[in-house]
Parts: C-alpha cells; structure tokens; sequence
C-alpha cells in the first residue's frame, strides 16, 4: 500500500511539472499568440455573443458528438479511408504575377482557405496560412501535402504590397504566426473578429494597422466596404484560451465584385440572414473540407456548402479548406468530387480552380472544372 501510494505521489508531481512545463512553453512560444486585455473582455461582456469569458455561437453548437449519432457525414470509419493524402505531389500552377498586378478584379488560391484578391486594384489576403506545418511548432503538427514550393512562404516576397489581410479565426490552419510576421512590413492593414489583434500585437504588428469587428459590423477602407458576418465554428489555440477570441466570414464589396467568405462554419440560419443583407455575391468562397461524424455542427459537408451558397445568394461559388492538409477522416479529393455532383443536380456554377491558378472575375467566370485532383 505505502508503495502505491508512492507510485501515485510520484505521478502526481510528473503530471504537474508536466502541466507547469507546458504553460510555461505557451507563454514562452509566441507562435501560440496572445490573450484578450481586461479592458477588451469588460467590453466584450456587453455582447449578446460573449458569455461568461467566451464568445458562443448565435444557434446550439456541438462541438463534438458520439459518431454513432450522426450517421450521414461519412459512413465509412478511419481504417476504411485510404486516400487521406494525395499518391503523389498535386499539381500547382507558377502564379502570374502580371495578373495579379493589373487593375482588373481577380482571385488566386493559394491552398486550403487562403486566397489572394484583387478587388478595385487593392491586394487582399484572406486566411494567409502559407507555412509548411499547420502547428505552434515545426516539428510536430499537420503537413502542408507536397507541392510546387510557388506556394510556400517565400511567395510572400513576391506579393505586390497588400492592402489589407483578412483573418476568419485563430485556429492554426488559419491564422499563421510564420506568415503573418512575414506579411507585417508588406501590409498596410489587418482586420480581424473580435480579440485576434491580441495574437498580432504579440507578433509585433501595430495596434494602428488592427481594426477588430463583431459580427454585422462594417468597416470603409480604401473604397471597399468589409464587413465581419457570423459563422458557426469555434477558436483557440491552446486548450487554455478555447472561444476567448471571436470568428467569422467577411463579406468585401468593392464596385464591380462582390465576394463572400463563409470561414470555417457549420450548417446554420446565418448563411440566409448574410444573404438578405449582402446578397448577390460574384463569387462566395465556402467551407465544406474536414467534415466528420464527430463534429457535425462546425465544418459542413459539401452538400450543405452548395445549400450555403444558395443561401448567401452566390452566383458562382468555389469550393475551399481542401488542397493542402488532411484534417478529417475523407479522401483528400472527396470534398470536390461531392461538391462538383451537387452542384451539378442543382444547377449551381462552380470553379475549381489548381493552386496558383488566377481567376479574372469579370470574365464571367463560366469555367467547367477540370479534374486536376485525379492523380
């Protein structure tokens, strides 16, 4: 007994240097980002979307469930899945620059959800997430598949200056600390949901080139008109600060384009509401990638995303979160094949562009999509 309950001791006190360790390195890193101030959270007690220290969705939120209750995401299990990565490295197309830079609207993507805009002669970024590693840290964390190096970080120095970077939430695929010090002295402004500057700032990026929305608020910049719209989702980037900072899509509207970015989302109310209120959209950008059983109520499966495109009234829509790391239990390519079929029996135009592939937005953007995903 005396021994047992030494053996106990003595876990006790592993577990909780290990715990003391841990935060410690959080504290340290500062890949993990920053914290929300006192002041900013006070005022964040004033919001409908913020209760007790954490920001929830508008409408009941799993953020996981017993698969076994959801049975119509997948039906197959994690040892039946065989294609989670591509055979081999996927094709990419060397970026024209020359396109990017001149003064008519377009979109390149840049692989999962990130994306280069031209919007009225303004750069924009969405969702740079352009290292190797989706982690805090380079040795332990989700690959980037292997491709083309035209789409890695050292893009970044290629990139014309950038008007304006749009982050949707913190989560590492997301929002990425090697990118954005990178894109610091490129960028001339940063807007992100509620809390995220505290990520920035600790990344050494300039409270005056932050602006932070809640949901449905607006921002003019350089005669675009942006705004922060809801999504059903989640964020942190440790297990300490879960839901401490704000996510979301963002609607750009400039004079000819109007575009739409759903971020990571679940299935929800919202997507009718944006639409009513910013509707038609040129082209909507919509998540429908890293779907499982387990959590159904934050990431949608592509069926739902072309439903959300419907909603949001988009008159073509692209496919995103998908192209660059396997997050979920599916085919790496399964996403687009699902979407593509639906998209077919219901009539709705969609593109799928290759990464590094620049789409003119006024050119009608009747492409039919070429699968470049069948290696």
């Amino acid at each position: 007994m005396i021994k047992l309950k030494r053996i106990m001791l003595y876990l006790l006190i592993f577990l909780l240097l290990l715990s003391v360790g841990s935060i410690s390195f959080m504290n340290i890193d500062p890949a993990f980002g920053g914290d929300p101030t006192t002041e900013q959270k006070e005022t964040y007690e004033q919001l409908d979307n913020y209760v007790d220290g954490n920001f929830i969705n508008d409408m009941p939120t799993r953020v996981f469930v017993n698969p076994s209750d959801n049975p119509s995401t997948s039906d197959v299990s994690v040892s039946e899945v065989k294609d989670r990565h591509p055979a081999g490295p996927i094709p990419v197309s060397a970026i024209d620059w020359s396109k990017i830079e001149g003064e008519n609207d377009s979109m390149t993507w840049l692989g999962h959800s990130a994306f280069l805009l031209s919007i009225d002669d303004k750069k924009l970024l969405i969702d740079p997430m352009l290292s190797p590693v989706a982690s805090p840290v380079s040795f332990v964390g989700i690959e980037r598949y292997e491709y083309s190096e035209e789409i890695m970080l050292h893009i970044i120095d290629e990139m014309p200056p950038i008007d304006a970077v749009f982050i949707t939430h913190d989560h590492y695929d997301h929002l990425d600390y090697q990118s954005i010090v990178k894109l610091n002295n490129k960028v001339s402004h940063f807007f992100v949901p509620l809390g995220c500057n505290a990520h920035l700032t600790r990344w050494g990026i300039p409270e005056e080139k932050i602006t932070e929305l809640n949901w449905w608020e607006e921002a003019e910049y350089r005669g675009l008109t942006v705004g922060l719209t809801p999504a059903r989702h989640g964020s942190g980037r440790d297990p300490f600060n879960i839901d401490t900072t704000l996510w979301g899509g963002w609607v750009i509207l400039g004079n000819e384009t109007r575009i739409y970015a759903s971020g990571d989302s679940g299935y929800g109310t919202h997507f009718k509401e944006i639409g009513n209120k910013y509707g038609p959209f040129d082209l909507t950008l919509i998540e429908g990638a890293q779907y499982d059983r387990s959590w159904p109520d934050i990431h949608m499966i592509p069926e739902q995303s072309v439903q959300a495109n419907l909603d949001v009234n988009g008159e073509t829509m692209m496919l995103m979160h998908w192209g660059a790391f396997t997050l979920a239990n599916h085919g790496w390519n399964e996403p687009i094949e699902r979407a593509l079929k639906e998209a077919n029996e219901r009539d709705v135009n969609i593109i799928a562009p290759k990464i590094g592939d620049t789409v003119m937005l006024d050119s009608g953007l009747q492409m039919t999509p070429v699968p470049w995903w069948d290696l």
